[in-house]
C-alpha cells in the first residue's frame, strides 16, 4: 500500500543518514585511536590527556558499532531483534558504551580544567599536583561504574523480556511483547542518573574555567602583559563548552525519546537518532581541531590525499 510504501522509504532515507554518521564518527574516532597509538609506540608511554582520548576514542567506536547494529536490526530486522538473548546483549553493551564515553568525556573536561585553570585553593592545587597520577583510576572507576551499568541494564531488559515472552509452537523463537512497565522506568532512571551526574561535573568544569579565564584575561589586561597559558584557556574552552552545548543537546533527545517512547511515535524517536547518532563523531572532530598534534597529524593527512587528487587530474 501507498503508506507502507512511505513507511519503508522513511525508514530507508534515515538508516542512509544513520550509517553515513556512524561511519564518519567511526572514521574519526579511529584516526584519534590511531595517532594516539603510534605515539605510544614511540615514546612508550602517554600523558594524562593521551590516555583520556584514547579511551574516548576506543569507547566511541565501539558506541558507534554497536548503535549502527541495533538500529540496523529494529529497522531491517524487527522480527529478529526480540530473539532471546540478542536485544539482552545488544542493550547491555549499547548501555556499557555509552555510559564509558560519557564518563570518560567527562573526566576530560575535569582534566583540562584542573591542569589549566588557576586558582589558590589548597585543594585545588593539590589536585593539579596529583591530576597526573588521579587520572588512571578516574578512567579505571568510569570502566568499572559503566560496566556495572551494563550488568544492570542486561538484567532490567532480561527481566523484562522473561515477564513478557511466549514461546512458539517450534519451541525456538522468543516472541516478545514488552510493555511500558517498570522495566522501563528503571532502564531510564539508571540512565538519568548517569546523564544528571556528568552533567553536574562538566557545567562545573565549564563554570570555573570560564571564571579562572576571565580573572586571567583581567590580570593581563593590569598587568600589561601577553601570556601564553591565554591560548591555552581558549582551547580548553573550546573543548567544554563545544561538549556542553552538544550535551545538552543530547539531554534533551534522552528526555524526547523517553516522552515518544511512551506514546509510541517511532518515527519521532527515528529523528532523534540522527542527532544522537552525530554527537560522537562532530565532539571527537572538535578535539581533533583544539589539539595540536592531532590536528597536525589530520592536517599532514588532508595535504597528501589532496596532493595524490591533483596528481591525478
Amino acid at each position: 500500500s501507498p503508506h507502507q510504501a512511505n513507511g519503508t522509504s522513511y525508514a530507508a532515507t534515515l538508516l542512509t543518514i544513520v550509517t553515513l554518521e556512524t561511519f564518519a564518527g567511526m572514521c574519526i574516532n579511529a584516526f584519534i585511536v590511531s595517532v594516539i597509538c603510534m605515539a605510544w609506540i614511540q615514546k612508550k608511554t602517554l600523558n594524562s590527556s593521551e590516555k583520556i582520548l584514547l579511551l574516548l576514542g576506543c569507547s566511541r567506536f565501539g558506541y558507534l558499532c554497536i548503535g549502527w547494529v541495533y538500529y540496523l536490526l529494529s529497522v531491517i530486522l524487527p522480527n529478529y531483534l526480540p530473539i532471546h538473548p540478542v536485544l539482552p546483549l545488544v542493550e547491555s553493551a549499547h548501555g556499557f558504551l555509552n555510559c564509558s564515553n560519557f564518563w570518560v568525556s567527562t573526566c576530560l573536561c575535569v582534566f583540562y580544567c584542573i591542569k589549566i585553570a588557576n586558582f589558590s585553593n589548597s585543594f585545588f592545587i593539590y589536585l593539579k599536583v596529583k591530576i597526573d597520577t588521579i587520572v588512571p583510576w578516574l578512567l579505571v572507576g568510569s570502566l568499572l561504574f559503566s560496566l556495572l551499568v551494563g550488568i544492570l541494564v542486561y538484567d532490567v531488559t532480561d527481566k523484562a523480556h522473561s515477564t513478557n515472552l511466549n514461546l512458539t509452537s517450534q519451541g525456538i523463537i522468543w516472541k516478545s511483547r514488552i510493555r511500558i512497565d517498570e522495566h522501563f522506568f528503571t532502564g531510564f532512571f539508571i540512565i538519568g542518573f548517569v546523564f544528571a551526574t556528568s552533567f553536574t561535573a562538566v557545567t562545573f568544569s565549564a563554570l570555573l574555567l570560564l571564571f579562572s579565564l576571565w580573572r586571567h584575561k583581567r590580570n593581563m589586561q593590569t598587568n600589561s602583559m601577553k601570556d601564553l597559558s591565554m591560548d591555552a584557556h581558549i582551547k580548553a574552552m573550546k573543548s567544554i563548552l563545544s561538549f556542553f552545548v552538544m550535551y545538552n543537546i543530547h539531554l534533551i533527545c534522552f528526555i524526547l525519546t523517553m516522552v515518544y517512547a511512551l506514546k509510541g511515535r517511532k518515527d519521532v524517536m527515528f529523528l532523534i537518532s540522527v542527532f544522537l547518532y552525530a554527537f560522537p563523531g562532530v565532539h571527537s572532530l572538535i578535539l581533533v581541531c583544539t589539539n595540536p598534534k592531532l590536528e597536525k597529524s589530520m592536517l599532514s593527512i588532508l595535504s597528501c590525499v589532496n596532493c595524490k587528487v591533483c596528481m591525478k587530474q
